[in-house]
């Protein structure tokens, strides 16, 4: 620790200086009432162009992101950079998609994907089916937040022999960022989102121009990266694609996109934006991300060039690879711009799980405890419950890292994503259709499921050890092909869930089964800004059957 003490001061007066800004934040655009899930969970729906943009990139590229996708470049190659395309495909489907949700939801006063639902196919059971994914997906992807605080602590040598002593920054740094998310609500991610951005764009700038300087230039870096896969007997490797896994690189980028617009935390940072425009503006910048994860991934190939070698894994004989990007900057730049460097990633766990256990919390309390435990809560009893619920969500996202293998919650992670996909056919296309019924849609998210998790059984993980859920690439051997191919299991699994929808939909027209009352109307998916079916400053949320 004492090689490190410069990066450890810097990291810790910013890590400190954005946890006081996130304390502050309740006091920023405060209204006369927090007691309020509109204004804890959702900032008052007041946020305009430059505040949302900024807080959907930072939910969006995450401290994992930043520490992971390097991290599968360094160990994979052209295939890690799948996070690149899906994150240019996935901005058309926001604007397809969170548009006309944002409309029905200012217009009904909906905070969650499943009041929607909820709403639209008036079926209490499909919303808890809705809710309880999101809050299951969404908790994995809170953990891996702390990977990425983890791998900084370790490269600045602050752990400890002891799995108390080794945990215990993190903790500290999670019961922070609870005790600000639980007084300022979306309001403390919105602004610290500011810092947090211009850190990370000044770090990774910085980064693609002086690496290259130091390492032979950018022709040397990718030398030493075909170097490397060249000499390695895995199929799947090297700098280019190949057959053995382009599908998967397809489906995975495809299905990747269509799962990020579904998790809960993407849809808050959304519906807090103040009018349509404002997130048709977004849609047309947020983009600018994409630019900066393509640099931020060709740092996996800057550390092979560096001889970067990830420090040791919790099992005895294995490797953390997350460790290789702060350990480039560790070894290649001035102890104090490694310490930003540091911060920046740290911070950048801060706003996405902040904005996570939100969006978790909030829906929990408006489609579970509103809608099964007490019906006739005030709005203040809801703001309270959401709170709550969020410090628990917090605290399950530090036992997963404590209590399990670190590799285990990035495996879940990616079960993650798999799981909100199977919300696809009720959540996207229930804002173009009502054609699906509403226990189609059950039974098609049950086989959903099943097959999913049936394929994610069959996945070992050849580092671990692992013989069953090892990841999200199922090989195409185990449905009788003869190749050793891979594809996404998300991708596979929400086709079959769309599939048997349609399939039970035109058995229950075919029977005249009840379909239920729908409680939207046309007119709510173009609703905006000073709608005057809505009071100044106060939703329809106890009006929602009505319309």
């Amino acid at each position: 620790m004492s090689d490190h003490i410069t990066e450890i001061v810097v990291f810790t007066i910013l890590f400190l200086l954005v946890s006081g800004i996130g304390f502050v934040a309740a006091r920023w655009r405060a209204p006369k009432d927090m007691a309020h899930l509109d204004e804890w969970g959702l900032g008052g729906r007041s946020f305009g162009g430059w505040i949302t943009w900024f807080l959907v990139g930072g939910d969006l590229y995450t401290a994992y992101t930043f520490v992971a996708v390097p991290a599968l470049i360094f160990g994979a190659g052209a295939a890690g950079f799948f996070a690149v395309p899906y994150t240019i495909v996935i901005y058309p489907l926001f604007f397809l998609i969170l548009i006309r949700l944002w409309s029905v939801s200012h217009r009904h006063g909906f905070v969650t994907p499943a009041d929607f639902v909820r709403s639209r196919f008036d079926s209490p059971t499909l919303a808890l089916l809705i809710a309880i994914t999101g809050i299951v997906a969404t908790m994995p992807y809170i953990a891996l937040q702390l990977v990425g605080i983890e791998a900084v602590l370790k490269t600045m040598g602050v752990t400890g022999d002891s799995a108390i002593a080794r945990h215990t920054p993190i903790i500290i740094a999670f019961a922070i960022l609870a005790a600000y998310t639980y007084q300022s609500g979306l309001r403390a991610p919105a602004l610290i989102a500011f810092v947090k951005d211009t850190l990370i764009y000044i770090v990774i700038i910085v980064a693609v121009i002086y690496l290259p300087l130091k390492l032979g230039g950018w022709g040397g870096i990718f030398d030493a990266a075909d170097k490397k896969f060249q000499a390695s007997a895995a199929p799947g490797d090297g700098i280019l694609l190949n057959a053995n896994n382009q599908i998967q690189y397809i489906t995975l980028a495809l299905g990747s996109a269509l799962a990020l617009f579904l998790y809960p935390h993407s849809i808050t940072g959304v519906l807090a934006s103040k009018n349509r425009n404002v997130i048709k503006r977004n849609m047309s910048a947020l983009p600018a991300y994409s630019f900066l994860l393509g640099l931020l991934a060709l740092l996996g190939y800057a550390a092979i060039a560096a001889g970067v070698k990830p420090l040791p894994g919790a099992k005895a004989g294995s490797v953390d690879s997350n460790t290789v990007v702060p350990l480039l900057f560790d070894q290649k730049f001035p102890a104090w711009f490694a310490g930003i460097a540091f911060a920046a990633i740290g911070i950048g766990a801060l706003v996405p799980a902040a904005i996570m256990s939100i969006a978790a919390a909030n829906l929990f309390t408006r489609n579970i405890y509103k809608e099964y435990l007490k019906r006739d809560a005030t709005n203040a009893q809801e703001a309270q419950v959401s709170k709550i619920a969020s410090l628990v969500v917090k605290v399950g996202a530090v036992a997963f890292i404590v209590f399990l293998d670190p590799q285990f919650s990035i495996d879940l992670q990616l079960i993650g994503g798999v799981i909100i996909l199977q919300t696809a056919p009720a959540v996207a296309l229930g804002l173009y259709t009502r054609w699906l019924h509403r226990n189609a849609l059950i039974a098609g998210w049950a086989a959903g499921m099943i097959l999913a998790f049936w394929m994610l059984w069959q996945i070992p993980n050849v580092a671990t050890k692992r013989a069953h859920f090892g990841g999200s690439a199922f090989s195409l051997s185990e449905f009788g092909f003869d190749t050793t191919k891979t594809i996404y299991v998300g991708f596979v699994a929400v086709a079959v869930n769309l599939l048997v929808a349609v399939l039970v939909t035109l058995l229950l027209r075919r029977m005249k089964t009840p379909e239920g009352v729908d409680g939207t109307t046309p007119d709510d998916y173009f609703a905006d800004e000073g709608d005057p079916r809505i009071e100044k400053g106060k939703t329809t949320v106890d009006t929602v059957s009505s319309t």
